[in-house]
């Protein structure tokens, strides 16, 4: 019996289509590049030069170094602190090691857990967050108080106080807890609510900041949506500012800015991680200007903007301030404190 035209066998189409993906099959394998040596395979106009961002305009920085970096000592520097009276305090290990101006050690006070972050009143009471809790010290590192467990989740990174009030960000719970002077907690700040219009925090990386301005308006990292954030001490979250870009005016990779301080005027120094730069913002949040960047705190591959979890958990420097305005970078790369004053005008 004859086949009708255009007919064909079932069978044949079947081996054709399997002899096909078993080709396309080998020849990936074939080209399969399983150490990354021969690049993405894609054209010129994809290839990402992270060069480009590291070079900053030498107009657009308004600091200079001024002092030799500070070796603090630490194998794991976490956060650095500047006091009323001008100390430096820096946590890491299992210590926080408190330093003069001019970089002289004051002294060491030893702690039984490792402390990933602090604020000093101006009492001279030491608050640090270990990982789940807050402890409390005098100015000498005599214990004076610990306040309850969070919890196995908890990941505590920063601690700002305002006069008989402490501000507590929990990255590992994604939310900053208000306590009282004497460690009862008053109010979580933050939670996701689309009927007040708060996002949540959302924060892929242990870095989570906080200060109050001199507004009084908490002011609160919120690095997985590149902005910071004000809010009330009731929790109402006032306004936000930040966007994201790899240009110098903007915060880049998965999560920035990951530490800021505010400067005497109400101008933000932030910190980014990943492509390392510390910037200058005014008080609504417009860029000003660069502190330093890549090429002033960072060398070869250090520099690189860090696009997944797994590649931003390290690296994120931190900062603080004085009353004359000088600006501490702790590097936790290199474990040091380095200084930073405005350069003057020629």
């Amino acid at each position: 019996m004859k086949k009708r035209f255009g007919a064909i066998d079932v069978k044949i189409v079947i081996a054709a289509i399997v002899g096909l993906a078993v080709g396309i099959g080998i020849l990936a394998i074939i080209r399969l590049d399983t150490t990354g040596k021969k690049g993405s395979g894609l054209g010129p106009e994809y290839d990402y030069n992270v060069s480009e961002y590291a070079k900053i305009d030498p107009n657009l920085i308004l600091y200079k170094e001024s002092e030799k970096p500070i070796s603090t000592g630490l194998a794991g520097a976490k956060a650095i602190f500047v006091d009323s009276g001008g100390l430096i305090y820096v946590t890491g290990d299992k210590a926080i090691r408190v330093f003069d101006a001019g970089g002289a050690m004051v002294r060491i006070i030893e702690l039984t857990g490792a402390p990933r972050c602090l604020a000093v009143a101006d009492n001279g009471k030491i608050y640090t967050g270990m990982k789940d809790h807050v402890e409390i010290y005098n100015g000498q590192g005599k214990p004076l108080a610990v306040w309850q467990d969070l919890g196995t989740n908890a990941v505590l990174t920063s601690i700002a106080l305002w006069k008989d009030d402490v501000f507590v960000a929990d990255a590992g719970n994604r939310i900053v807890l208000h306590y009282d002077i004497s460690g009862k907690l008053i109010k979580r700040i933050g939670r996701k609510d689309i009927e007040l219009d708060i996002p949540g925090f959302v924060i892929p990386s242990p870095y989570f900041d906080l200060a109050v301005g001199s507004d009084g308006l908490l002011r609160v990292t919120n690095p997985g949506l590149h902005r910071i954030e004000a809010y009330t001490f009731a929790g109402d979250l006032e306004f936000s500012w930040g966007k994201f870009s790899s240009g110098v005016e903007g915060f880049c990779g998965c999560c920035n800015p990951v530490n800021f301080a505010i400067l005497a005027d109400g101008s933000f120094v932030t910190c980014e991680k990943g492509l390392v730069r510390v910037k200058i913002y005014s008080p609504d949040g417009s860029f000003v200007g660069v502190v330093a960047g890549p090429e002033q705190l960072v060398s070869g591959q250090a520099a690189r903007i860090c696009e997944t979890v797994a590649e931003c958990q390290v690296g994120g420097f931190d900062v603080a301030v004085d009353s004359r305005g000088t600006i501490y970078v702790l590097d936790t790369i290199k474990n040091m404190i380095r200084t930073f004053v405005k350069a003057k005008a020629e």
